[in-house]
């Protein structure tokens, strides 16, 4: 089998010659394993699974000022700690309105004009269209977490007014990436505390689901996956998440839910991937704790398909480069069944 042929097999249920996986980095983690495998392009030796794509906007994260980036949106993060993606700066909807603020430009040309030459040069990877900060996080960006919040007890007109244009906004991005040979989208949005939703389960699926069916249909209807990622205690989500058509969830994240039993209660349901703790296994065990426990979860959680292995977030830099060289040696050394 090949990258895609695995993960299509394993997201629905069907066993595959190894475990699919994906590993990825942040820019510190990056330069140390860089170090360490004296090869700044070891990346492209992992046999990563996934082909991620995401539009480019001429405008997008654009350096305003030393360390300082502007997205798309104009919402300016702060990066001066956070290489990756930093801290927003300055809220731009300062009143519950959004009279005064225009959304970029779903339609300009050439966002997309990158992906059929990626494609091409990767037809053996799985192929997955990005959008980020894709429904919750885009709107707190703008308006700030606090107000937001405030905001869907005092103001929910205004919330369900701003979630609806981030959404109107986003399926048209959909749309247009649905034209090219992509096998799923993927949809950013952390919803999660390590206790639980922030917003609560009554207001997640008030303000939330409604938006996020509408896009997940548009894919699923199109013939391709829904791969959500929402970092947190959300499991109380997962039976509303089948139903909106999601196929993978990502983080899987171990110190907030139990992989082995999400496996058991919805392993026919809906695929997993990630599960490889960044919060306590690679940063505080040794190598061989490493191997045995991504060994065990390859067996156990791979088994039957349902899992595309990795790390629950991309790798920071604080994790020994001993123990993600070990997490890597499992992975890309698995033995064909």
């Amino acid at each position: 089998m090949n990258p895609k042929e695995r993960v299509i097999n394993a997201i629905n249920f069907r066993e595959t010659d190894i475990v699919p996986y994906h590993i990825g980095f942040t820019k510190p983690a990056h330069q140390k394993m860089a170090a360490y495998f004296k090869d700044e392009d070891f990346e492209s030796k992992l046999g990563n699974h996934f082909l991620l794509l995401t539009h480019n906007r001429r405008n997008g994260w654009v350096e305003v000022k030393p360390n300082y980036f502007q997205d798309e949106f104009g919402v300016v993060w702060n990066r001066t700690v956070d290489k990756d993606i930093g801290v927003v700066d300055k809220i731009l909807l300062t009143e519950p309105t959004l009279k005064g603020f225009d959304f970029p430009d779903p339609n300009e040309e050439g966002l997309f004009d990158h992906y059929n030459a990626a494609i091409a040069a990767n037809p053996d990877k799985f192929c997955i269209s990005q959008i980020g900060f894709s429904l919750f996080e885009r709107a707190w960006t703008l308006r700030g977490m606090e107000n937001l919040l405030v905001d869907m007890i005092e103001n929910p007109t205004f919330v369900h007014e701003l979630l609806d244009a981030i959404c109107d906004y986003n399926i048209a991005l959909i749309d247009r990436a649905l034209h090219y040979d992509i096998d799923a989208c993927y949809f950013g949005d952390d919803w999660g505390s390590q206790r639980g939703l922030i917003m609560g389960e009554a207001r997640w699926r008030e303000f939330i689901k409604p938006r996020v069916a509408r896009m997940y249909a548009r894919v699923r209807e199109a013939g391709r996956f829904v791969v959500i990622h929402s970092c947190g205690k959300v499991q109380s989500l997962f039976p509303d998440l089948i139903e909106c058509g999601v196929n993978i969830f990502n983080p899987f994240q171990p110190e907030v839910m139990d992989p082995y039993e999400m496996k058991q209660l919805y392993g026919d349901k809906l695929a997993f991937y990630g599960g490889i703790s960044i919060q306590k296994l690679l940063p505080y065990g040794t190598p061989d704790e490493v191997r045995t426990e991504v060994n065990r979860m390859l067996k156990e959680i791979g088994r039957g398909g349902g899992y595309i292995a990795g790390p629950s977030h991309d790798l920071p830099g604080d994790i020994p480069a001993e123990n993600i060289a070990a997490m890597i040696d499992v992975l890309c050394n698995q033995q064909s069944s």
